[in-house]
């Protein structure tokens, strides 16, 4: 008996952190889906105005990295 009533606390347990989890990463999807297009817009804003020399280069290539991280999820 004891080890059904464990069995079926745990089934619960485990189904409502599956629950948990899938609407965690439908945020998370949200969230990527936003950055992404934030970075994208700061990537061509930024070309723009973007001056010639060493500090603009890498902060570019920072915004390029953050946008190919969001954006290929």
């Amino acid at each position: 008996m004891k080890k059904i009533a464990s069995l079926l606390i745990v089934v619960a347990i485990a189904a409502v952190a599956s629950s948990n989890f899938q609407h965690v990463a439908t945020k998370h999807s949200h969230q990527d889906s936003r950055l992404c297009k934030i970075f994208q817009q700061k990537i061509i804003d930024y070309q723009k105005n973007m001056r010639n020399d060493a500090y603009a280069k890498a902060t570019l290539a920072s915004y390029k990295e953050r946008a190919a991280l969001f954006c290929g999820k």
